[in-house]
């Protein structure tokens, strides 16, 4: 079915290109203009997928033609969509993990090696592996803030040995406890920020399997997020650290 298409304006002051059109069902926008196809150009560009084309527009054509108003409905992306960020960030990854449990961990060898009181065998050729190893080796900081209840879950307790294969990639790996994240106002929410101006806001379903993740890029609201982060990561304290006083405690 063709798509309902709204003319919105040139800016070529002739009626030709580069103009903006708006679909009236989706909110899309649809731009043509000239195409840029200098080499050197097309190398600067980032995550120019090989079915897309790069449009060169004026600056004030999208000012003056552009839609003025956000989306309302939350953008949400499938778990396919949400692994893709981990590939294409390019500086940094933050994760605050505040749940209980996780399913897709209950699911491993290695946990079922944790419970049986076994020492895990750590594969640091998986797929995450493969994608945060060559990330953290070229510069690009990843780290996590992981929240722990008094009592720890065996899920909390499984993810602080799992801490040994995080830092291994090079992640950054921290921990604190769930009175002290209440008490600095960590929001009860697991959520991911990417390059600070991406946040990803993990959704799980009752079982505790992750379903999608909410993307925000409205920069007021990344901006608390980032906040945030500041917050955990100034009062958390490092994984080794942590399970140090975590046996001392028992």
């Amino acid at each position: 079915m063709a798509r309902r298409l709204r003319f919105n304006g040139t800016g070529s002051g002739e009626g030709s290109c580069p103009a903006i059109h708006e679909d009236l069902d989706t909110g899309q926008i649809i731009i043509h203009g000239p195409q840029l196809t200098d080499p050197k150009d097309l190398a600067q560009l980032q995550h120019l997928d090989e079915d897309e084309v790069a449009i060169v527009v004026p600056r004030n054509t999208l000012i003056d033609f552009g839609p003025r108003d956000r989306d309302s409905a939350p953008r949400v992306l499938d778990p396919n969509q949400f692994a893709r960020l981990f590939e294409n960030f390019q500086h940094s990854a933050w994760h605050l993990e505040m749940r209980r449990r996780y399913a897709v961990d209950e699911a491993t060898e290695t946990y079922a090696q944790f419970v049986r009181g076994e020492t895990p065998t750590w594969d640091l050729d998986s797929r995450w592996g493969r994608t945060i190893r060559p990330k953290t080796s070229d510069g690009a900081v990843v780290g996590r803030v992981r929240i722990v209840d008094s009592p720890p879950t065996t899920g909390q307790l499984y993810l602080l040995a799992h801490a040994e294969k995080n830092a291994a990639l090079g992640e950054d790996v921290r921990n604190m406890w769930r009175t002290d994240a209440q008490r600095v106002n960590l929001p009860d929410e697991d959520f991911w920020i990417f390059d600070s101006h991406i946040v990803a806001r993990c959704i799980f379903d009752d079982d505790d399997n992750l379903t999608g993740a909410e993307l925000i890029t409205e920069p007021a609201a990344v901006n608390q997020y980032n906040r945030l982060r500041d917050v955990a990561q100034h009062y958390a304290i490092p994984y080794q650290e942590f399970a140090a006083r975590l046996t001392t405690r028992e």
